[in-house]
């Protein structure tokens, strides 16, 4: 029986740091809906297709790289909808998730192993 793992070492690095950036957007994005109350039903829709992409990238699924594209290319476009001086870091991060994740070595990675 294959156990599950949250995160995957031995995937490439791209993958790796792709995938503790979900991680973290998930927790920064709910300690906002929190406490800070935006988007609502959006941001907790981005929240678990966060975690849910990480995690199935972290498996090695298909369906789990392509939620995390899907959710972070989603949340690049609410960002910049919403724009403001403040969101800039924010933008940052979604851009540099949606760069690792597209990255030529993770798409290798992806199309050799992922079922």
């Amino acid at each position: 029986m294959a156990s599950s793992k949250w995160l995957d070492r031995t995937q490439p690095q791209t993958l790796y740091i792709a995938t503790i950036l979900l991680y973290i957007n998930a927790a920064l994005s709910l300690l906002g809906l929190l406490f800070g109350g935006a988007i609502g039903l959006i941001g907790l829709v981005g929240v678990v297709g966060q975690v849910l992409g990480a995690w199935g990238t972290a498996n090695e699924k298909k369906w789990g790289y392509w939620l995390a594209v899907v959710v972070s290319v989603l949340m690049v476009l609410l960002t910049l909808v919403e724009f403001s001086p403040a969101l800039i870091i924010t933008l940052i991060f979604y851009i540099a998730l949606v760069a690792l994740l597209l990255h030529p070595q993770s798409q290798q990675y992806r199309r050799t192993w992922f079922r």
